[in-house]
């Protein structure tokens, strides 16, 4: 190893960081860090895809984003064969064949395999609701649900029925909607055994059993 990358290595294990950036303190250990930091603060983006124009800050984000042209998914789930364009996205993959969930909330102890998953969940304690509508004001806690919940307001309806072609504005709406073709009945009754094809009209099927009033005469 030549003395320079030899510098560079030992800084892993003396934790020095001598390259920092003048704008916000933020120091690094090598140059190209720094570099590329930077970017953050001048909002240059070197690295441009030649088929769509959409351009990047690091060259590795570019490389990824190719793949959403070309297809190429390089990383293999060695259990179940299923492939990932993303080596982080195999790592999450991975976790529902290890049941490990490394990331826990401090407050009740519910476990997630995913940050992202875990930073959703906190806002339950919280009560945080960062996603605001900008057309009523109202707030949520998921961005996919401030998405679901402009369509309100739109009328936009992108989830369709191959079959009949009736449209919703959710796709778990759509999901309920294609057991009326299929027949599927997921939810069933551990009393007496009658199917449902929604969890609430399982929830009203139960009343039945634990209140009189609930039954037909």
């Amino acid at each position: 190893m030549q003395s320079g990358g030899l510098t560079r290595h030992m800084r892993t294990h003396t934790g020095e960081k001598p390259f920092s950036c003048q704008t916000c303190g933020n120091c690094f250990m090598h140059s190209s860090d720094l570099t590329v930091h930077m970017r953050t603060h001048t909002g240059e983006k070197p690295f441009s895809c030649k088929t769509c124009g959409k351009c990047f800050t690091q060259s590795g984000e570019l490389t990824v984003h190719m793949r959403t042209h070309t297809g190429e998914k390089p990383f293999s789930c060695k259990t179940c064969g299923k492939c990932f364009s993303v080596s982080g996205h195999l790592t999450v993959h991975m976790r529902t064949h290890t049941g490990e969930k490394p990331y826990s909330c401090k407050t009740c102890g519910k476990c997630f395999t995913q940050s992202g998953k875990l930073t959703v969940h906190m806002r339950t304690h919280t009560g945080e609701k960062p996603f605001s509508c900008k057309t009523c004001g109202k707030c949520f806690r998921m961005s996919g649900h401030l998405t679901g919940h402009m369509r309100t307001h739109t009328g936009e309806k992108p989830f369709s029925c191959k079959t009949c072609g009736k449209c919703f504005m959710q796709s778990c709406d759509l999901t309920v909607h294609m057991r009326t073709h299929t027949g599927e009945k997921p939810y069933s009754c551990k009393t007496c055994g009658k199917c449902f094809r929604t969890s609430g009209h399982l929830t009203r099927h139960m009343r039945t059993h634990t209140d009189p009033s609930q039954r037909q005469t």
